[in-house]
């Protein structure tokens, strides 16, 4: 069940974005920065130790604080922003990574279902895992002996989305949880726990942070039980966000309404284009690049409905990801173009206001080095195309084109 508010009626993502903490306003207009790890104590203890361990809760609403790591303001107005546009209760962390553990530690899963990814995931589940007889098995093998189905959607690196009832039905099916990071695809594109998800979780570096600048991670429950017992084990292991990190985030969430649509809309006209070129036969041209060059693109925009009749309109119901994936000719050519661009950075990361473009086996151990993923920012779309024209351009003559091997596709 979603957060109760005192106003019943609807309102629109931009105004929840600004006003879901008004409850916690001061006389400031901006929320003020404070670094204090510590708050002056009161005549009268604001409360007993022993409380905690009864009503974790009661933290959720507190506007006196002791200790940064229980509660501090900013923090708790972050929370309270995302709890609302995520229709639950959201807890942040000092980074994804450290959410996504928190899962772990919170369901204590014996089995778990996931495939692909973010590979830093991975490794998280593996450290759980150490002394522990834990199961793990691809997602479309049987769930049999699994408790948590973990699905990332949309995919990193490509940007391809799952199907997300497809999951919740199987897992629920077993009496286990469904887990989804939906970091390449937060509010308003896509809305899991409409699709059955348990728990959502985004690395709030990413498109919530927006702006390549914080650290920061979110996990976001139905219950506020949930949000209690996720509260409490943070409180004991001290994985909290900083301070200064929570007025960044709250500052970033202020405009993800205005940031995020302008992305995907720039990703989904570039991702077309770019789709256009890998579609052009070798030895021909669209739009000045020649064909070849470009194997292959990944985009949820793309992608054809599956064997069921699935495919991710209705799921990403506000837009696509604004991060995707291309195969080029090379792995000379993937680890040139980044460097051969004006507007787009070459640089690990997403989610950022500016575009952001890398060979994506320089921080993905294992990808294949053709790949290249693209963070699509808000710069004006037209000169996106330009500058990646005008680098294609120009590479297609300095490197020389590899022959396909036989039997590659």
């Amino acid at each position: 069940m979603a957060p109760p508010s005192k106003d019943d009626s609807p309102r629109g993502l931009g105004t929840d974005l600004l006003h879901a903490d008004d409850g916690f306003h001061g006389p400031e207009v901006s929320p003020s920065i404070s670094v204090t790890t510590t708050f002056r104590q009161t005549p009268i203890p604001v409360f007993k130790f022993e409380e905690i361990l009864e009503r974790p809760s009661s933290f959720r609403d507190t506007k006196t604080h002791v200790y940064s790591r229980i509660t501090q303001g900013v923090s708790s107005r972050v929370e309270r922003v995302l709890s609302k546009i995520n229709g639950g209760f959201a807890i942040t962390y000092g980074s994804g990574l450290a959410a996504a553990y928190a899962a772990l530690t919170f369901l204590q899963p014996r089995g778990i279902a996931i495939g692909g990814g973010y590979h830093g995931v991975h490794q998280a589940i593996q450290i759980y895992g150490r002394g522990r007889d834990l199961k793990i098995v691809g997602l479309d093998d049987d769930f049999e002996g699994i408790d948590v189905c973990w699905v990332e959607t949309p995919l990193n690196p490509t940007g391809e989305a799952r199907n997300l009832q497809y999951y919740a039905d199987k897992i629920h099916a077993r009496g286990g949880r469904l887990v989804v990071d939906a970091t390449f695809a937060p509010p308003p594109l896509q809305y899991p726990f409409k699709w059955g998800t348990d728990i959502i979780m985004h690395s709030a570096t990413k498109y919530f942070g927006g702006h390549s600048d914080l650290l920061s991670g979110v996990l976001v429950v139905k219950t506020l039980d949930e949000w209690g017992k996720l509260w409490m084990d943070r409180n004991a292991l001290g994985g909290v966000m900083g301070s200064l990190e929570a007025w960044l985030l709250l500052r970033s969430l202020r405009t993800l309404h205005l940031r995020v649509p302008r992305q995907a809309a720039n990703a989904m006209e570039l991702a077309k284009w770019l789709n256009s070129i890998a579609s052009t036969p070798k030895g021909q041209f669209f739009d000045g690049v020649a064909g070849g060059i470009i194997r292959k693109v990944w985009h949820s925009s793309l992608q054809k409905p599956d064997a069921s009749g699935w495919s991710p309109t209705e799921q990403m119901e506000g837009g696509h990801s604004p991060t995707f994936a291309m195969l080029f000719e090379s792995a000379e050519v993937a680890g040139s173009l980044p460097l051969s661009l004006k507007y787009i950075t070459p640089a690990t990361s997403l989610g950022g206001v500016e575009s952001l473009i890398e060979q994506r086996v320089r921080s993905s151990p294992g990808e294949d080095p053709r790949l290249v993923r693209i963070s699509v920012g808000v710069e004006d779309v037209s000169d996106l195309k330009q500058d990646i024209r005008s680098a294609l351009r120009t590479l297609g003559k300095v490197i020389p084109r590899q022959p396909r091997p036989s039997g590659q596709s």
